[in-house]
């Protein structure tokens, strides 16, 4: 069965992957209305950290609210930053707990797949079960690299290049694109989730 995947960048990787019936903004995600698996990467500039400092296109924000509803009536997964206010606003479960469409979350690490940086992520599924999802492939230590800015310290005052603990930015790009290894993974889970097993919870 094939995998959509809504949001994605318009030289996503996704492209290259067998299967994959991809949406980028050319082709709008928001008139997908099939019956596949979803891998949903709405876009998440009004929903992190910096969302007071982001100026979102009109209606960019809602986009999100239509990922949450693809992965619940399709089965598949939902990509967003560790510290997203969806969360809450789209009352996903936190990790460890269900909701009533037996989605759960997924805190991940994007450089166990090859990130340059952290890039602390967490994943909305539904239709998987935690022991049916692929191998996690879990990477200990530091990454090299950072996504916001290089830091700073227990005091206030910023890191600078050569001060112990800087680390340097990823570019914007970077911080956007999936890892290949990733969107491999992603794609593999969101193959093995059916919605139509969790209709019930």
């Amino acid at each position: 069965m094939a995998v959509a995947v809504l949001f994605a960048r318009s030289d996503s990787f996704y492209k290259t992957i067998n299967g994959c019936d991809v949406w980028d903004k050319e082709r709008d995600a928001t008139k997908f209305d099939g019956n596949s698996p979803v891998i949903a990467h709405p876009p998440c500039r009004a929903w992190g950290q910096l969302r007071k400092l982001a100026n979102p296109y009109p209606g960019e924000k809602e986009l999100a609210y239509f990922a949450v509803d693809a992965v619940r009536r399709n089965g598949g997964v939902l990509e967003h930053p560790k510290k997203s206010t969806l969360w809450p606003a789209a009352g996903l479960p936190l990790p460890g707990v269900r909701d009533q469409f037996g989605g759960w979350t997924l805190p991940i690490f994007q450089s166990w797949w090859g990130h340059k940086a952290e890039k602390a992520t967490l994943l909305y599924i539904v239709g998987c079960e935690p022991k049916d999802i692929p191998e996690l492939p879990m990477l200990l230590g530091e990454a090299q690299y950072i996504c916001g800015s290089p830091g700073r310290r227990s005091d206030g005052t910023r890191l600078h290049k050569g001060d112990l603990g800087w680390r340097p930015e990823i570019t914007k790009a970077e911080r956007e694109h999936t890892p290949p290894d990733l969107a491999r993974w992603l794609v593999e889970l969101a193959g093995r989730c059916d919605r139509r097993e969790h209709e019930n919870h």
